[in-house]
């Protein structure tokens, strides 16, 4: 799934190959993945695109005040063309291309553009055509930006206050912390040296400071990797770079001992005992399940 520093890199992408062009039609094909009537998609066309700019996990097109909002969820991505002028028109069907934007021609011809595809049967990429991205629930419902300069460990403190969530599921939760996902949690969590199961409210006010500070490098960091990268090259470039997500069975970067996983119903996190846990495995209840 595209997280903060993924998002943040495509919306930079966007902004050097994008703004300024005029958009000539934004092709819908997944017709459950437009969320809104009005403004019609079709509103778009013949505006120009003025910016593109990220709300957590979430990427907007400001094309002359209409703005399209996107949200690639888990399987999405968007993949830039050089010239789609010769791309055959769009059909509903069973493939992944989702929708495609495509931009006027330029003096030499080319007609650029990107489209979204989304893989797997489980289809949630969503497309938003609004006035104001405040008026998409999932931006409007946003926590804090964890690379916003309000987001200090007073503020995280005053987050982590009297809740009795998981730290994991804290962090993955986008009305309390925006942008963070299931890889980067676990990245900060080892960073941090935080057991993924450990009660927020009983963080202490050291153990605050050190995720804050986890958060805020773990993913400066992984936005400077991503910086600059072609669309194409993100995904490639986010795994390289993590230490204990979906790294499952292999050596841990810092100590050596085995990266171990907890699986969940549709998801699951990956930690190190050394490093998080004090050397006890974690229990995994769907095995457990699986074993009575």
């Amino acid at each position: 799934m595209p997280e903060l520093p993924e998002v943040e890199s495509l919306a930079g992408f966007l902004r050097e190959r994008a703004v300024g062009r005029t958009v000539l039609a934004v092709d819908v094909v997944a017709i459950q993945a437009l969320k809104t009537f009005d403004p019609p998609v079709s509103a778009l066309g013949g505006l120009t695109v003025t910016g593109v700019s990220r709300h957590g996990k979430f990427l907007d097109l400001d094309c002359d005040g209409l703005h399209l909002v996107i949200h690639l969820a888990r399987a999405g991505w968007l993949r830039w063309r050089d010239d789609l002028s010769g791309a055959r028109p769009v059909r509903p069907g069973k493939g992944p291309l989702a929708a495609r934007l495509r931009l006027a021609p330029d003096e030499e011809g080319l007609a650029p553009g990107f489209e979204l595809t989304e893989a797997g049967t489980q289809k949630r990429l969503a497309l938003y055509v609004v006035r104001d991205p405040a008026e998409v629930p999932g931006v409007a419902s946003l926590g804090p930006d964890p690379l916003a300069e309000t987001f200090t460990a007073d503020a995280l403190k005053r987050i982590v206050g009297g809740n009795r969530t998981q730290i994991k599921g804290l962090l993955r939760d986008q009305k309390v912390i925006a942008g963070i996902g299931n890889a980067y949690s676990d990245e900060v969590l080892h960073a941090a040296r935080m057991s993924p199961f450990k009660i927020a409210s009983t963080l202490t006010d050291a153990q605050i400071a050190d995720l804050h500070e986890a958060i805020v490098e773990t993913l400066r960091e992984a936005v400077e990797r991503a910086r600059g990268l072609a669309a194409k090259d993100l995904k490639a470039e986010k795994k390289s770079g993590l230490r204990v997500h979906n790294r499952a069975g292999q050596p841990c970067d810092v100590c050596g001992d085995t990266i171990r996983e907890v699986s969940f119903a549709d998801s699951s996190l990956q930690y190190c005992p050394t490093c998080q846990t004090g050397g006890k495995p974690l229990a995994d209840r769907r095995l457990s399940r699986l074993l009575k």
